[in-house]
């Protein structure tokens, strides 16, 4: 049995429609700050370099720190 931890920096936006569209970034440093995350959100807006579905990021709407858990089990029989 092996257990794995995957962390992610999860930013959630509001498109120009009202629709929440979610970014990830794996394994944020350490001790990330509020004003970190907001700053890089804030550049993300600015820079407008993501519109899904043709749909420009308007407004900001959360960020957290999201922890997986995984366990992987070996169930070959030697």
């Amino acid at each position: 049995m092996e257990s794995n931890v995957e962390v992610k920096l999860l930013m959630t936006f509001a498109t120009e429609l009202g629709k929440k569209v979610s970014l990830y970034v794996t394994d944020p440093k350490d001790g990330i700050t509020k004003s970190e995350i907001k700053s890089v959100m804030d550049l993300i807006l600015a820079k407008n370099i993501f519109a899904p579905n043709g749909d420009d990021l308007k407004t900001v709407v959360e960020a957290k720190v999201v922890q997986t858990e995984t366990t992987d089990y070996d169930l070959v029989v030697a």
